[in-house]
């Protein structure tokens, strides 16, 4: 798969976090890619269209469900919160989605139910979602069923998929999301540390802002049962620039950091980034998340 950029959609407005900063340059204490890309927001008026305190939400704006269960985590990320907030102001400050921000994995179902087993009523559920985010972690707790309805809603309805950090922990006794992500947990062989970063994804939307290669400090989490055959690599990390590491088991100095795939109907996204709250908070990583959700949401054309 190549995906192709048909056009893209101006940056209208910064995003409140970043409305005090000048061009090019990040708040004092952020990481920086050096793309100096100004923060994702689309068009002005966002807030106008159905936003909060709005009424009814327009039919037109597309629906992304925020999905972080995170109660089996063997280490828990403090960055969860912040990450889900990230998404919901990336599509309220744009007006390119309504965000649905939950970490009860029962609403992961055509027809969530109540802890008493009697059919929920209102909420988010995947009957009206067009996307999920997902930052789960290991073991999420979902039934056959939702598991079911789940791979269907990628797979057979051709709705988007894109996850983040920890996503690639979950799961791992579920051979099929394995399929779906496109790839495992194998580990952070260097822990959370600066690295160079090596852009193959110069003309995909989430990643054509970032320069050929440049540094970023993360927690780069190591793939495996990861087949080039089946994703399109975006971005990956230059081994041969890091500390010799026993940990990590590549045998090319290929470890992708972020990449897209084709399930079925639908379109999958994953990227590695972000660990920590600095690195939610830099620009061009939130950039990358906004592209990465409007393609998934098919608001970016994909030929392919």
């Amino acid at each position: 798969m190549k995906p192709r950029v048909a056009g893209s959609i101006a940056i209208g407005i910064l995003l409140v976090a970043f409305a005090a900063a000048p061009h090019g340059q990040q708040p004092q204490g952020r990481p920086s890619t050096g793309s100096g890309q100004a923060a994702p927001a689309g068009a002005q008026g966002g807030r106008g269209r159905g936003g909060r305190g709005d009424g009814p939400r327009a039919r037109s704006r597309k629906v992304v469900l925020a999905w972080a269960d995170t109660r089996n985590g063997i280490a828990q990320h403090e960055s969860v919160s912040h990450a889900l907030s990230v998404i919901e102001q990336l599509g309220y400050e744009s007006g390119a989605w309504d965000t649905f921000i939950r970490t009860d994995s029962n609403i992961v179902a055509k027809q969530p139910l109540r802890t008493t087993g009697e059919p929920a009523s209102g909420g988010p559920n995947l009957a009206m979602a067009d996307a999920i985010f997902f930052l789960g972690h290991r073991d999420v707790p979902l039934d056959d069923k939702q598991k079911a309805e789940l791979l269907a809603f990628v797979r057979d309805e051709g709705k988007g998929f894109v996850a983040g950090h920890t996503a690639l922990t979950a799961f791992e006794s579920w051979p099929e999301f394995g399929e779906m992500i496109g790839g495992r947990y194998d580990g952070h062989p260097w822990g959370s540390a600066p690295g160079t970063v090596i852009n193959d994804g110069q003309d995909f939307p989430a990643t054509k802002h970032f320069p050929a290669t440049f540094n970023i400090a993360d927690e780069f989490y190591q793939p495996k049962a990861f087949s080039r055959d089946k994703a399109r690599v975006l971005l990956r990390l230059d081994v041969s620039k890091m500390p010799p590491n026993a940990e990590y088991h590549g045998t090319t100095g290929d470890m992708p950091l972020a990449w897209a795939k084709t399930y079925g109907k639908g379109r999958v996204f994953y990227a590695s980034f972000a660990h920590d709250n600095a690195t939610w908070d830099n620009r061009d990583i939130r950039q990358m998340y906004f592209e990465a959700i409007k393609w998934a949401l098919g608001l970016t054309a994909d030929p392919h």
